[in-house]
This record gives C-alpha cells, structure tokens and sequence, in this order.
C-alpha cells in the first residue's frame, strides 16, 4: 500500500501543470454546485419567510389604479377602498365564506423620542385580527386588543428592533414607557419580535385612534379577511374572480382591468411560490450537475492522456512482472486521488462561499413595493447534500478511470516497449 501511495505521489509530482488542470476542473464543478444550490436556498427562503407572514387561508384587497377608462372615467383613476367595502364584504353575499373582516389605514411617518434618543418609523392603523393574519409573535407585552379600538387609546406596538435603539440594554423595559411621535405621546404597550436583519419599521396602534388624529375619512387602505370552506386552487380562484368582479363594480373599474383592485390572495401565492421554488432548484440542480460532468470529462480526457504518456512504462512493469490488476489498481488509485482532494477542496470553498453571500448579500434588503425583505436568507446547503455531491463526483472520477486503466491492464508488454 505504502509503494502504491508512494507512485501516486511521484506521478502527480512529474506533471504538476496536467494534475494542476483535472483539479482544478474538479474543484470548480463541486465548488459551483454548492455556490449555485446555496444562492439558490437563500432566494427562496427569503420568498418563502416573506409568505409565511400570512395566513395561507387569508386575503388582503387594497384599491390601486386603474388602466383602462370606463363608464366616463378616465384611466390612471386612483381608487380608494371606504366603508362602504366593508360592508359588502361583511353582507349576506359572503356569509359562510368570509370571516373575520377587518380594516387597516395608510402608513404615516414618524419619528419616535424616548429620553433624547430617536428611531423611524411608520404608524399604522390595525385592528387585534392584525396579529394572527401577519402572524406576527410578540417579544414582549401585548398585542392590541378590542378595548384599545373602542376607547381609542393611544397605545402602540413597537418592532424590537426599534426597542434595541431606543433601550440598547433593557429593551424589553420599553413596554410600559411612553415614547413621543411629534407632538403626541403612546405608551407603548408591546414589543413584535424581529431579528437583526428585519427591515420592517411600522409601528401599530389602535384602528380608531389613527382615524381620528391622521385620517378622519372613511377611506381606507386595505381589507383583510379569512376564507371558510375553499380548499383548492380552483376554489380559490373562483371566489378571487367573483369577488373581485363584484368589487370592480363598485367603484366602476372596467372588468376586464388588472390593476384597479389588487388582491393578494395567501393560498394561492403559497401554490405559485412552491411551483416556482421546485423549478429553481430543478435548473439549479441541472447547471450544478452539468459542471459536475464537465469535472469527469476532464478526470476522464487527462486519465487517457496519461495512459498514452505512460505505455511505454506500462510495458516494462508488465515485462518485469507486474499483473494487469496492478497496473488497473494504479490508474484508478491516481484517478480517486485527484477527485477527493481537489473535490473536498471545492466543496469546502462551496461552504465558504455561502458564508461570505450571507454575511455580504443577504444583509441587504430588496424593496418590494410595500415592504423591503432580506435578498438571501440562510444561502447554505447541507452538510449531507455537499457530502453526497462530494462523494458522487469522487465515484464518477472513478469510473472515468476505469477505461483508460482497463486499456493500460490489456497493453501486450511487447507493444508497449515500443511505444514512443
């Protein structure tokens, strides 16, 4: 065994640029499939978190603008949901399908002041349903409550994010203080949790309390409700249509518009989300394994260079003695050296590469229209995926050997020895 590692060793040595090459073909295969797969896991994981802030069986319809021109309106119409939504969507149309209606306002920008220190952020009007449709999990306190609605209380929930800058060492002590926006106090009365790269910023206070210091109108920027008793895709895109359309008429959109009313429908995102996260991992899967195969082609290309280059020797090991099973177990040795090395070193690179994407790309935040997200959320893959890919291309390294070996094993010694 030692001389078998001793004539591994000594071969590479003697072609230092040819191994230099097949290595380096092979560390790239394994280093971009891992890379490619890791990139890929943060996209969709930061897609996918971004979903799970909703209920699946919930929907939310906000008012857009319109653009198309109908029944004497022109296009480019802003449109405004009021109370008169609200009363439709609770009406007898909906009952057994709807549930739970609620309404939420526009944002409003404040800056927020406790003892000399400030941080942004976004009031925003909601009601206690907020919570469970946003599932969003306290850190701290409580969330709002139907009392607060009805007293108007001037009460709100902070982001502990925010908590973290305004009470760097105790922020959970925030709860029970009162923080000031402009010339008005709230005490705040609970903490959303957050982690460090949360880009959100909107702080919530009671419904009825934003209505009556921001916006006394009866408009309002979205409806939220849950739906009973749809259970398919299908079903689900039926109501969409019909309740849109009803809608739609309403405010007197063209039916046929797009974007006059938009409706984000949870269910039916998760389906298009999943469908469309299986065929990223799909094609990232496919590039992956395609630069895996070229890595083989190249173990393959040098291994019947090296056969060639070789014969000549071949034939005088075989003269002296040797048996075409150690001249097999040679060739194929050399081929599994190069492919383990140079593939536990790119699989290593791999994971050191999703390291920097995390600590670089993914602390950044994509804006998305109504709320920034982190662009890449864990970009890593398993240790057992790289693992299994690592191994695979170790196994396929060795079948490309085994050819050219098989070749080198069957040389008569005497055509060998005259070989240039």
């Amino acid at each position: 065994m030692r001389e078998l590692f001793h004539e591994i060793g000594s071969s590479l040595r003697q072609n230092k640029l040819r191994t230099a090459l097949t290595g380096f073909a092979v560390s790239w295969g394994i280093f971009l499939l891992i890379a490619l797969l890791g990139a890929g896991n943060g996209l969709m994981n930061s897609f996918m978190g971004n979903m799970d802030q909703f209920v699946s069986q919930s929907i939310m319809v906000q008012g857009w603008r319109t653009s198309k021109p109908y029944a004497g309106y022109k296009e480019n119409r802003k449109i405004d949901l009021d109370a008169k939504d609200i009363a439709f969507t609770e009406g007898p149309d909906w009952q057994g399908t709807i549930a739970g209606v609620t309404a939420n306002t526009n944002s409003t920008s404040a800056t927020l002041s406790l003892d000399g220190k400030t941080v942004n952020g976004w009031l925003q009007g909601v009601s206690p349903k907020h919570q469970e449709y946003a599932k969003i999990q306290m850190a701290a306190g409580r969330f709002l409550s139907p009392a607060d609605l009805q007293e108007q209380r001037k009460v709100v929930v902070l982001s502990l994010s925010q908590a973290r800058e305004l009470l760097p060492n105790s922020p959970d002590a925030l709860v029970g203080r009162w923080v000031t926006a402009g010339a008005l106090a709230y005490r705040v009365i609970g903490l959303y949790h957050t982690d460090e790269g949360d880009f959100r910023r909107t702080d919530y206070i009671p419904y009825t309390t934003y209505k009556g210091i921001y916006d006394p109108s009866d408009k309002i920027a979205s409806i939220s409700f849950t739906v009973n008793g749809l259970n398919s895709l299908k079903e689900h895109e039926d109501f969409q249509e019909a309740y849109g359309g009803a809608i739609k008429r309403i405010h007197s959109i063209a039916p046929d518009d797009k974007t006059g009313i938009w409706i984000r429908n949870g269910y039916t995102q998760n389906m298009q989300m999943n469908k469309a996260g299986n065929i990223i991992r799909i094609a990232l899967w496919i590039l992956g394994v395609l630069t895996l195969i070229s890595g083989i082609v190249g173990v393959s290309n040098i291994m019947l260079i090296t056969v060639k280059e070789r014969t000549h020797e071949f034939g005088i090991r075989k003269a002296i003695g040797a048996r075409p099973g150690n001249i097999l177990s040679l060739i194929i040795a050399e081929s599994i050296a190069i492919t383990a090395a140079f593939g536990y070193a790119g699989m290593f690179l791999g994971m050191v590469a999703c390291e920097i994407m995390e600590k670089t790309v993914g602390q950044r935040g994509v804006d998305i229209g109504f709320e920034t997200i982190k662009m890449l959320v864990n970009p890593s893959v398993g240790l057992d995926v790289a693992l299994e890919a690592t191994l695979l291309l170790i196994a396929a390294g060795t079948l490309a050997g085994i050819i050219p070996a098989w070749k080198a094993a069957k040389v008569k010694p005497i055509e060998a020895l005259r070989a240039e």
